[in-house]
């Protein structure tokens, strides 16, 4: 059988069980699986096309023979393995922000910058999942009218913080319509911060550590990254980050200035003719897009696209995409695709 051998190191989390899900959904060329995970959940059983395959303790032997490993596992694993699994000829797609902003590393959004995985050295870096899908709805309006500046404000879901931050929003919605104070606070706005606060019924707006200037650290993300990836390093970028209690799929309000004249009418056209985005935008039929039409999906959803009258040219638009996919796995293997 022709194919690839193929490793996902993080395979027990949401992250990992969408990467084979995926991988098979696109038929990947997959000749043989590694399962890789930590300690913990070595000899559980996963099955894969009626097959079952037991998970693996991730250890830098585990990369002998893999042509593709995909790497879910978190910064400190990424950090530790993806160098040993590239010395062992292994081509390395990390969904953390361990490499992104390693200038040796590409930074990649096929329907952006495909071409930057020409000069990848073994290892590529998929990006933020909220940084994804706004530059795949920035790119057109760039190609046509040039980005002057950029402000984003996203609504993001709790499968961004992970299976337990789910697992928490559900108990917590129990609780609250139960009329019971307690109940379990352990992932918002991230795992061990000094405060924890309830997401039922709530938005926090605050997502990872605080970074330089009062901005946190996933905002930083949004703006270096974006600046990497549309090869625009002195773009005019502002983020802020809002964890809202939807389970999954992440939106963002993205007002842009653009250096000359655009319609929303042109905008319309453009983006509904760009690879990857659907274009959901009758305000007559109340017809926008939302996380419930997105769930399950690989494209960038765009609507509510109109003029803002308050600079030159300005619009603002409305993105909505399905983290764990587009704005993790589907983007990564999209990656390995370009290579294939």
């Amino acid at each position: 059988m022709a194919g690839y051998n193929v490793a996902v190191v993080g395979v027990t989390g949401m992250v990992g069980q969408t990467f084979i899900k995926v991988l098979q959904e696109r038929s990947f060329p997959v000749k043989g699986w590694k399962l890789l995970a930590s300690s913990r959940s070595t000899g559980k059983k996963i099955s894969i096309n009626g097959q079952d395959y037991a998970v693996e303790e991730a250890r830098p032997e585990s990369f002998e023979g893999i042509d593709f490993a995909f790497f879910s596992a978190g910064g400190d694993v990424s950090l530790q393995l993806a160098p040993e699994a590239v010395k062992r000829g292994t081509v390395v797609i990390d969904n953390s922000s361990a490499f992104r902003m390693d200038p040796e590393v590409p930074l990649v959004v096929p329907e952006v910058n495909p071409e930057a995985v020409q000069s990848h050295k073994g290892l590529l870096a998929n990006p933020n999942c909220s940084t994804i899908q706004m530059v795949v709805a920035l790119q057109p309006l760039h190609l046509a009218a040039g980005l002057k500046r950029v402000v984003v404000a996203t609504y993001q879901s709790v499968s961004g913080a992970g299976r337990e931050a789910v697992d928490e929003l559900v108990a917590q919605s129990r609780a609250v319509l139960d009329k019971k104070t307690a109940m379990p606070k352990e992932r918002i706005p991230y795992k061990n911060a000094a405060k924890q606060y309830q997401i039922a019924f709530n938005m926090v707006p605050h997502i990872d550590v605080f970074d330089e200037d009062d901005y946190t650290k996933e905002e930083m993300k949004m703006i270096r990254e974006t600046r990497k990836i549309m090869n625009l390093p002195d773009l005019p970028i502002t983020a802020t980050t809002v964890r809202v209690p939807v389970f999954n799929g992440h939106s963002e309000a993205v007002n842009v200035e653009l250096k000359n004249p655009l319609s929303s009418e042109d905008a319309r056209r453009l983006l509904s003719e760009f690879p990857g985005i659907i274009v959901l935008d009758n305000p007559s039929e109340l017809s926008y897009p939302m996380p419930v039409y997105t769930e399950g999906r690989d494209e960038v959803f765009v609507g509510r696209i109109r003029t803002d009258h308050s600079v030159p040219y300005g619009l603002n638009m409305w993105v909505v995409a399905d983290n764990i996919r587009k704005g993790a796995v589907t983007n990564s293997i999209q990656i390995a695709e370009l290579l294939l």
